[in-house]
């Protein structure tokens, strides 16, 4: 279950002591002045100073671990240290456990600027709880199942350099001992593609599964730059295509060594002149023109724009390779060997090299992606991995300002793709695959057409509705809710991206977990009652991820909707009336979850389609709690109308199972009906299965309501509540 689990615990860290204390707050992070910063806010740091700032989040990690409530077999190891303008801190943190790595147990503590802690973002929250780290399979075992289960390549096999290695799977609530291994065989990337195959080390039961090459699938045009100034070195009488301007990027010729062993038969570019390509494929140096160019102008953007060093933010180039393997349609990023590969396309293209501006901006952004919120590449997290790819790709076109290839929304419009581009973020759906628009079903469709979502948010927030030539190029910016609204502009947009990204999002992040995160970012850099903020929210909503926030009525207002037909709702009774009209909301909406987040507001990523557990009816549900640590969960639904005949109740199915003995009540869950708490449920109503509860609603007979349902957890063992098929009548 993919999970973004906010503010478990916040520390307070005094780093001349060297202390941390447990802090109470309720909110991720606390927004701070509403004066717009610079980018996305963050400072830029020399090397000796992010040094530093990393050896202190390290010898704060051991006290950090325990203020959060982890347990002792637990450890921190600090990935990286972001620094506000104001002198405030975001630490990012990988966890293991018995020394095992843990997948989704990535975190991020936040102090202001005197080193208080102000809360924080973790993948998996609490102490995790697992039963032993032996494994029942062996790891010949766990590979045999990762073959057997691979679903992204066919005729699988083990990758004999990638053997399987044991983990800690913490997606879900429940961690599982399992083994990570690799698989290869044909796929989307060619021939020779890998997979990551997660199995539970008891049962080989399949956990996950994702590629591991993080790129675009497709064609390339490898004179599109045209005649640019790159930057090389001159090492005696010789040229090579070393770039010591940007970290010393190299950018090698791979002479079509396969994809298994890119660098068999690699080798530098160099020659006695500084003159290189004539912009066509006669020249193997042409596509190295267009990747050199693209890394430089990709690197240039982040660092201008936020202040961010290279793709690991430590001012080290990546090396890049070109000519990868025969008739590869595909460019990709392996974060294992911190590198860049690109293919020369196929007769499908012409044999163009897929080293176009944006697909350079898109590979290195996945580096990017994995050095901060690593964002697994499944499910509605892989959906978000690549839109971050294509948002900051698409910011990079725009950047460099090319003459021969504009800023456009339009992603890969020059591979020479038959529909002419591979994505479009204004309409992603017009491709006749991508999602436009956010349902229950986004996690299980391939990640680069779940990031259609991601694109369709982002190019609403920076340009709003409307039909527009962008680059030469039409666009239109559709909604999924008929809404019709302006944007803030494409660099704010980016800011929030980027701070969301860095800041608040985890492995685990979900459509709903960047909702969140995107929010608190427009918080930090604009301002809580900003009109950049809510026009992200407006965003969100027009690609049906929740609902927009309201308007704080400064600066210009967004237009109104387009649709006029439905009236204003009026005013929900007031509880004194002395008559009955009739209710004024909508009957409960998405009872059942089948529509995902449909209709509920959530406290944290409860409703879910996880396999962890079972649902009562379909194969959605709400797991609320079972973290076995202190916790609060909420789940709610507004403007539900309770009928005014007969005697209305509400009912639903509930399981609950506990790790608690005895009838003592420890964790609770309560139905609350605005704001009051009409049944309580807890550990000692613990059973097998669902079971169905009736509460009556007479006294809200004809009114307006609220619904909640409110968990609650104590330090010690879980209990979980699993909730479905709800209804009222």
């Amino acid at each position: 279950m993919s999970r973004k689990n906010a503010l478990a615990a916040a520390v307070a860290a005094a780093l001349a002591l060297g202390t941390v204390t447990v802090v109470a707050t309720q909110s991720t992070a606390a927004a701070r002045g509403s004066s717009a910063r610079p980018g996305a806010g963050f400072r830029a740091m020399a090397a000796e100073v992010r040094g530093e700032a990393m050896r202190t989040a390290d010898r704060e990690a051991a006290a950090t671990a325990r203020a959060l409530g982890f347990g002792a077999d637990e450890r921190l190891a600090v990935k990286d240290v972001l620094v506000d303008a104001d002198g405030a801190r975001h630490v990012r943190y990988d966890r293991t456990f018995r020394g095992l790595p843990v997948i989704g147990g990535d975190l991020v503590v936040h102090y202001d600027a005197n080193g208080r802690a102000t809360g924080s973002d973790q993948a998996h929250r609490g102490a995790l709880k697992v039963v032993g780290t032996t494994p029942k399979l062996s790891a010949a075992d766990a590979s045999a199942a990762a073959v057997r289960h691979a679903k992204h390549v066919k005729n699988a096999k083990p990758d004999a350099a990638d053997s399987s290695a044991l983990v800690v799977y913490a997606v879900g609530k429940v961690p599982v001992l399992a083994y990570r291994s690799t698989v290869t065989g044909e796929g989307d990337a060619g021939a020779a593609s890998r997979e990551a195959v997660i199995v539970d080390a008891a049962s080989g039961a399949p956990l996950d599964q994702y590629e591991l090459h993080q790129g675009v699938t497709g064609t390339g045009n490898g004179t599109t730059v045209g005649q640019v100034s790159i930057e090389t070195t001159q090492s005696g009488s010789s040229y090579t295509l070393t770039d010591a301007a940007h970290g010393g990027t190299i950018v090698y010729d791979s002479y079509n060594s396969s994809q298994s062993n890119p660098k068999q038969n690699a080798r530098t570019f160099s020659k006695s002149t500084n003159s290189w390509g004539n912009g066509t494929t006669s020249s193997r140096e042409s596509a190295a023109v267009d990747a050199s160019y693209g890394l430089a102008k990709t690197w240039d953007f982040y660092k201008d724009t936020f202040n961010r060093s290279g793709i690991r933010n430590d001012g080290r180039g990546a090396p890049a390779y070109v000519h990868v393997d025969t008739s590869l349609l595909n460019a990709f990023y392996d974060d294992d060997c911190f590198c860049m590969f690109f293919g020369d396309g196929s007769s499908q293209n012409s044999n163009t090299p897929v080293t176009a501006l944006d697909v350079a901006g898109h590979e290195m952004s996945h580096g990017v992606t994995a050095a901060t919120a690593n964002l697994n590449y499944s499910g509605e997290s892989g959906g978000l991995n690549e839109a971050t790819s294509d948002i900051f790709g698409t910011m990079v076109e725009f950047y460099a300002n090319n003459a021969g290839d504009p800023g456009d929304y339009y992603i890969g419009e020059k591979l020479n793709m038959s529909g002419g581009y591979m994505r479009r973020m204004d309409n992603p759906s017009l491709d006749g695959s991508s999602l436009s628009c956010y349902s229950s079903s986004a996690g299980s469709v391939d990640v680069h057409l779940s990031s259609g979502i991601g694109n369709h948010f982002f190019y609403l927030a920076s340009e709003g509705t409307g039909a527009k030539t962008i680059g030469g190029r039409s666009h239109n910016g559709t909604t999924c809710n008929n809404d019709t609204f302006a944007g803030i502009g494409k660099d704010k947009a980016a800011a929030v991206w980027y701070r969301a990204l860095s800041a608040y999002m985890t492995s685990t992040t979900n459509y709903s977990g960047a909702r969140t995160a995107t929010l608190q970012a427009a918080a930090d850099l604009y301002g809580t009652n900003s009109q950049e903020r809510y026009l992200v929210s407006k965003a969100w909503a027009a690609v049906s991820v929740g609902t927009a926030l309201p308007d704080p009525g400064t600066g210009t207002p967004s237009p109104s909707p387009t649709s006029s037909s439905t009236p204003a709702p009026s005013p929900t009774p007031s509880p004194t009336a002395t008559s009955t009209p009739a209710p004024t909301g909508n009957a409960l909406v998405n009872g059942g979850f089948e529509q995902g987040t449909t209709g509920w507001t959530q406290s944290d990523n409860d409703i879910t389609n996880s396999t962890l557990q079972a649902a009562h009816g379909g194969s959605w549900y709400a797991w609320m709690m079972g973290y076995g640590t202190s916790a609060v969960e909420s789940l709610s639904q507004s403007g539900i109308a309770v009928p005014a005949t007969g005697t209305p109740k509400l009912t639903f199915w509930l399981k609950v199972t506990t790790q608690e003995t005895g009838t003592t009540v420890y964790d609770t869950l309560k139905v609350n009906v605005n704001g009051t708490t009409l049944a309580t449920y807890s550990n000692a109503n613990a059973g097998t299965s669902y079971v169905q509860k009736t509460v009556d609603l007479s006294a809200y007979k004809g009114r307006t309501v609220q619904l909640e349902f409110a968990g609650t957890e104590d330090a010690y063992l879980a209990t979980t509540f699993l909730v479905d098929d709800i209804a009222i009548g």
